[in-house]
């Protein structure tokens, strides 16, 4: 298969999710074996940021790039849509440290691929074949991701939470041509016990119903409910029961495990090359997400080694 990037430029407004801060995003295409990387417009000197797992810096809540201090947050998703339409190659400005969430998935940035076009280029693409398995394991959450040899791209994903409203989901990806129609449109989520402290912490100020989905799965009082809304600048929905607050029902019944699908496809595309392999994914999150792909880069940078023997 040739290497692949958009026909031509394309560009999204929106606000981030963690900053509040409204932003332009842009895409343009790129040549051939540029990867992805991403161009602060709003620094003086419009730094170039490679989208790579070795310059994830934070995985808090959302992925985010750091070289040479300059930074840019929450760029899983746009990576994701990137990823999932199969483009090699894609130069992103942005005029702001955070992408835009737009309603909580890849959905837009994927119509809009589509929409310009994708160009087949000149030069062949190069896959990683996984030839032997490489795994992530986190001993303190019990997370893990393994990729196992394949002759094709596959993802497999399983979350479980301590919750009656979203016990253990799974999803899956048999094919990157299934992205568009299966993951794409998939939402964020966040418990409504997260949402206390990741306000304090400074995050999630640009957090709405349109943007992501609400896991209510401990009552909490009316009056309480009504003051976390107005913290966030949101109208107030009066909630009597538990399940799932938003303002679009609920595309899928596993709606959340495919959106983490889609982080997982966001976070592993820094390892900066499609693959032929199976992804299996417990319990996947930005953090170990990222430790996961820098192993796959290790591996892929490792040469073999030959001693020379004397023969006697």
């Amino acid at each position: 298969m040739k290497q692949r990037t958009i026909k031509e430029a394309f560009s999204i407004q929106g606000k981030g999710l963690h900053t509040g801060l409204k932003s332009t995003i842009t895409f343009r295409p790129a040549p051939v074996d540029f990867g992805y990387k991403i161009k602060r417009t709003d620094l003086e000197e419009k730094p170039v940021i490679t989208a790579s797992a070795e310059n994830v810096i934070h995985s808090q809540r959302c992925t985010l790039l750091s070289v040479d201090g300059v930074q840019v947050a929450t760029i899983e998703h746009a990576l994701a849509a990137l990823y999932g339409c199969e483009i090699d190659n894609c130069l992103i400005e942005i005029d702001s440290p955070e992408f835009p969430i737009l309603d909580g998935s890849a959905v837009e940035y994927v119509k809009n691929i589509h929409r310009v076009g994708i160009e087949e280029q000149s030069k062949e693409r190069i896959y990683y074949e996984v030839d032997h398995e490489i795994e992530y394991f986190d001993a303190e959450t019990g997370s893990f991701l393994r990729l196992l040899p394949s002759d094709s791209f596959s993802v497999h994903v399983q979350i479980g939470f301590d919750s009656d409203v979203l016990p253990v989901q799974n999803a899956s990806l048999e094919n990157l041509s299934d992205f568009e129609k299966e993951l794409s449109m998939c939402r964020t989520f966040v418990f409504i016990k997260e949402i206390e402290s990741l306000l304090k912490t400074g995050l999630i100020k640009g957090g709405d119903l349109d943007n992501a989905i609400v896991i209510y799965d401990q009552l909490i009082p009316q009056q309480e409910l009504d003051r976390l809304a107005d913290v966030m600048g949101i109208e107030r929905k009066h909630i009597d029961k538990l399940g799932y607050i938003m303002n679009k029902p609920l595309l899928f019944p596993n709606e959340p495990a495919r959106h983490k699908l889609l982080d997982v496809l966001g976070d592993i595309s820094l390892v900066g090359k499609f693959m032929k392999g199976t992804i299996i994914a417990n319990r996947p999150g930005h953090r170990v997400n990222n430790l996961f792909a820098r192993n796959i880069i290790e591996h892929m940078q490792m040469k073999p080694v030959f001693e020379m023997v004397e023969v006697i």
